[in-house]
């Protein structure tokens, strides 16, 4: 070999392989970044087995682990479940359960390219609303109770999730406050997911910030699960200190109570109640085509046979309703100048009034889909938002018949009501509240950026689905008298007020527009 030629061959393979290095500045700066921070300022000591919950992290910078810690399920199965079935519809929900054996025989991370893959390949970036609409309720039902108190304790909170950002980011930032959240980013081409993630990185931005940021005495703190997880983030090497949190102890923990809630949980939508485990899953597709059928049936008896008959038909199929009156209201001499005012759970809450008080009434709404309309048996008024053009005509129907009228705008599915449209209290007529609830299962009947037409047959397709209706006492004369120095915005009020005390729920402010901006990013539009 001829020795002369070494220096040059060594000089060149140098050469070749700081060329490679330069191309990559980014993550060499980065690793430079952690080496020193890890080595200067941040030396993490021994992980205690457990958090002390006597811990006072204010003066902390909280690196929570959110799979691990906070939530109930250690799998992450069922959050990918939900975001197939209200975003991808029912085939991609069961293609992802058919492929449950291959994502728990596979590696964790294949596994959590495989659910990533099926949940997001086509999915339009900008209708996906799912992370904001759909996952809070199902994260908050998920939460512990221990977890989240010690979560609060922080001063800054940055919350790690093995699950892409677009799921946990609104959550997150909007419910719990954190001031960062490191997820994996989903790749996409033309505005549309394309099913893959980005590799898992130092979040450079995000590690200057808390640097500059960081006062002297305040230090980096890392909460995690003992469970070795695909969201063990290099983030957690930099922590002072260090705690894991046993599955053990985490089953122990108790789920958060709703009236702890940061920020209270007043709308939501997607169409599943509740998820739980992959059995409870599997249960709600067993289920699907018996629902289907039976809210077939349930529908058909309704419309097409005589109330005498119908209602044994109804009852032994499981549907429940319960009726409260104090016997004034149900008084049929009066069969003109009634108005019923309601609270608004579902599509059918007029039909169930029709029902509990035995008599015709028409109703009348400020938006419902053509097919709604159609099949309806009972008669329905469209309202056109005009307000003046409204009084005329529910003036005019009122003095054909009894009416019904919901002056929420919009159903609410929480124990909350929603500020009332104050016209129905300027009509000339005996207004009468009717507080109404409902209990579901697995299907919410209402939805706000899905097809509305199909509210109704969820409704039905629950195993036991109840109505509850409670007939308050006219409102009097003297109260809902607009000559005598009341307006109609302070009889409106009122009326949301007693139905409220009847129902437990909370009265708000909050209107139509403030649920479908929040929801379906419109001002309502009603989808046929």
């Amino acid at each position: 070999m001829d020795t002369r030629m070494l220096p040059f061959k060594a000089l060149l393979f140098f050469a070749r392989f700081l060329l490679r290095r330069l191309r990559n500045t980014r993550a060499l700066d980065r690793k430079l970044n952690v080496a020193h921070t890890t080595s200067h300022q941040f030396k993490p000591r021994k992980c205690p087995s457990s958090v002390p919950h006597s811990t006072d992290f204010s003066h902390s910078t909280l690196i929570f682990d959110i799979d691990g810690v906070l939530l109930k399920s250690s799998s992450l199965f069922p959050y990918f479940f939900l975001v197939a079935f209200e975003a991808g519809g029912f085939i991609r929900a069961l293609l992802l359960l058919l492929l449950y054996p291959l994502v728990c025989f596979v590696s964790e991370e294949t596994g959590l390219k495989i659910m990533v893959m099926v949940c997001f390949i086509g999915i339009k970036k900008e209708s996906f609303r799912v992370g904001r609409a759909v996952m809070p309720n199902a994260f908050l039902r998920e939460v512990k109770d221990e977890g989240f108190e010690i979560l609060m304790k922080g001063g800054r909170k940055v919350a790690v999730s093995a699950m892409p950002s677009v799921m946990v980011e609104g959550f997150l930032r909007d419910y719990l406050k954190v001031d960062a959240v490191v997820g994996r980013h989903l790749k996409e081409f033309n505005g549309y997911y394309v099913g893959l993630m980005e590799e898992k990185t130092m979040e450079n931005d995000l590690l200057d910030q808390l640097m500059t940021n960081m006062k002297a005495e305040e230090s980096m703190v890392a909460i995690k699960s003992s469970k070795k997880c695909s969201n063990d983030h290099m983030l957690f090497s930099l922590c002072k200190e260090m705690y894991m949190v046993s599955e053990s102890e985490k089953k122990s923990w108790q789920a958060l109570p709703r009236h702890k809630y940061p920020k209270p949980l007043i709308f939501h939508d997607g169409r599943l109640v509740h998820i739980g485990n992959t059995l409870d899953i599997l249960a709600i597709f067993l289920w699907m085509p018996l629902g289907f059928t039976l809210a077939i049936i349930r529908a058909a008896s309704f419309l097409l046979l005589p109330s005498k008959i119908s209602t044994p038909i109804l009852v032994f199929t499981g549907i429940r309703l319960t009726v409260k009156e104090n016997g004034v209201a149900s008084d049929k001499s009066r069969t003109k100048g009634l108005l019923y005012v309601c609270n608004h759970r579902t599509l059918l809450d007029p039909l169930y009034v029709s029902v509990a008080l035995d008599r015709h009434i028409a109703a009348v709404t400020y938006s419902l889909s053509r097919v709604a309309e159609l099949i309806t048996p009972i008669r329905t008024v469209r309202l056109t938002r005009c307000r003046d053009r409204d009084a005329k005509l529910m003036e005019e129907i009122l003095s054909q018949g009894a009416v019904v009228v919901c002056p929420e705008g919009t159903t609410c599915r929480e124990p909350y009501l929603l500020r009332f449209s104050p016209l129905f209290a300027e009509m000339k007529a005996e207004v009468v509240p009717v507080a109404i609830n409902t209990q579901v299962s697995m299907f919410h009947g209402t939805t706000a950026a899905g097809l509305k037409c199909l509210d109704p047959l969820f409704f039905l397709m629950n195993p036991c689905p109840c109505y509850k209706i409670q007939v308050l006492g006219h409102i009097s004369r003297e109260m809902s008298n607009l000559s005598d120095g009341k307006s109609s915005v302070e009889v409106a009020n009122y009326v949301q007020s007693e139905l409220g005390k009847a129902l437990g729920f909370q009265c708000t402010k909050l209107t139509r527009k403030d649920k479908y901006l929040i929801l379906a990013g419109n001002e309502g539009a009603v989808k046929a």
